[in-house]
């Protein structure tokens, strides 16, 4: 068994705005199990300013990596607890390996094509009238959830875009959802979250920034809206942490990105932890191409939560591979008759 790694640039079709910037194209790195005609292939992806593994000698990990691949994935992941990327990516190439298909890592109803999953339609930062098209195409798409970014234009202007929603869809009919990716100042945040209470959204992500515990924890105690965590969690990595930081700050929801918390076993950790403590949650992609989102939604399958989930990104970009992967109607199917890109695929695997 021999593994290799290979970078690759995703270009985005339109420049995507968070209060963080604005992207332009995402790196990532795919990495390939081959033992004669038969391989296995996962996706190590990071957020540059936002992944606890955006650290110089990242490539060199993926090295590293890849020359000890003969340890196998549960001792690979124990070693790897500072780049959740590749955990993730290794637990990909692992289970692809030993599947029957190397696309298919978890046959259930979803790879079928019996049962799709719901999804948000996400609407990104921008000036007012391309978060309104953004908007008015996603309710033409046929989302009932819709997740709007804000925190990078001006407060007033995002809360007259949720005005218009509410003006016409009601909560039963549009589910609303923020994301501030920590944008608010910590002094203005609980004025911020009553105004936004009065929309009827059913949460806010993030609305301060990660890194201020006894903060996060009065806000969620005394929020008039239901708060989520997601950037809280990245750099958390041992069971008893995880577990005291949901204990303290005991927010409504946390939200799972497998490439920012560890993959599937980081992931599945968080999960046990906050339905200990009742606390909600669901998965959400991190700008993967469709190699990882393919394993994030097949996984996401199998946990049958009921919530929409953050699995709408594969559309962003002018390069994607192209998988069976489908968005329609505000849900995402696995399409058993659509094919993968084999020819692209055989291009990262040579």
């Amino acid at each position: 068994m021999k593994a290799e790694y290979k970078k690759y640039i995703l270009d985005f079709k339109r420049p995507s705005g968070t209060s963080r910037g604005v992207l332009h194209q995402k790196e990532t790195w795919f990495l390939v199990i081959k033992d004669g005609d038969r391989f296995g292939i996962g996706e190590c992806g990071i957020l540059r300013g936002l992944s606890i593994d955006d650290v110089p000698d990242y490539e060199a990990k993926l090295k590293w990596t890849c020359d000890n691949i003969h340890l196998g994935s549960k001792k690979l992941w124990s070693q790897l607890a500072d780049f959740p990327s590749i955990q993730f990516g290794i637990e990909q190439a692992f289970v692809s390996y030993e599947s029957k298909e190397p696309f298919e890592l978890f046959p259930s109803p979803f790879t079928k094509e019996a049962r799709p999953i719901a999804i948000n339609g996400l609407v990104w930062m921008g000036d007012e009238g391309f978060m309104l098209e953004q908007i008015q195409q996603k309710l033409a798409e046929g989302f009932n959830c819709i997740k709007m970014k804000i925190g990078a234009i001006d407060f007033d202007t995002e809360i007259s875009l949720l005005s218009s929603i509410r003006k016409k869809y009601n909560k039963n009919q549009i589910e609303l959802r923020v994301d501030a990716n920590g944008a608010f100042k910590m002094e203005e945040a609980m004025e911020k979250l009553k105004i936004l209470s009065q929309y009827d959204l059913h949460s806010i992500e993030q609305p301060i920034k990660q890194g201020h515990s006894s903060e996060m924890m009065e806000l969620c105690a005394n929020s008039p809206l239901p708060i989520a965590l997601d950037e809280e969690l990245i750099g958390v990595t041992s069971l008893k942490e995880k577990e005291k930081l949901l204990k303290a700050i005991r927010p409504h929801y946390i939200i799972l990105k497998p490439s920012l918390v560890g993959g599937f076993r980081g992931s599945s950790e968080w999960i046990d932890i906050a339905e200990k403590y009742h606390i909600g949650w669901w998965v959400t992609s991190a700008l993967e191409s469709n190699i990882g989102l393919n394993a994030i939604a097949q996984w996401t399958a199998t946990l049958q939560n009921d919530l929409p989930q953050g699995l709408g990104t594969g559309s962003l970009y002018t390069n994607n591979i192209k998988s069976p992967l489908k968005v329609e109607n505000g849900k995402i199917y696995y399409q058993k008759n659509e094919t993968w890109d084999m020819n692209k695929i055989e291009q990262i695997c040579t």
